[in-house]
């Protein structure tokens, strides 16, 4: 008998750098310059995020992301990012059943200001580790 076999065994590594936190305010992500996913910020970190939304996944992710709430607030513009995953989340009831997905962002390349602001920022609207 095998002490460990890693090849039938489902692993769960941890990528993550930075700890996710829970966001506790109605926080809203476009995604592109047209928007072409908009959702709920779910969980936020210093070098990433995760929101909701609806619909099917698009081929072009966009490359950049606003982050703002329904009352007009506007926290940042065109953040640059990178998607990771892009997933259906729970099962649909029917085929015409409205699709949920949970995507995945990591921030590229975001200027000295745009990362003390988002460290700033993660202080306020968040309630706790993931």
């Amino acid at each position: 008998m095998r002490c460990c076999d890693l090849s039938s065994a489902k692993m769960n590594v941890e990528r993550r750098k930075h700890k996710r936190f829970q966001v506790q305010k109605r926080i809203f992500v476009g995604v592109g310059p047209h928007f072409t996913k908009v959702g709920r910020l779910r969980n936020l970190s210093t070098d990433g995020f995760s929101f909701r939304y609806v619909g099917s996944r698009t081929p072009s992710g966009g490359s950049y992301v606003d982050i703002f709430t329904l009352q007009g607030g506007l926290f940042f513009t065109s953040l640059p990012i990178k998607i990771v995953s892009d997933i259906e989340v729970g099962e649909k009831a029917s085929p015409s059943a409205i699709t949920i997905r949970r995507c995945s962002v990591k921030f590229e390349d975001l200027t000295p200001r745009q990362k003390t602001d988002l460290e700033r920022f993660i202080k306020d609207p968040t309630i706790g580790e993931e």
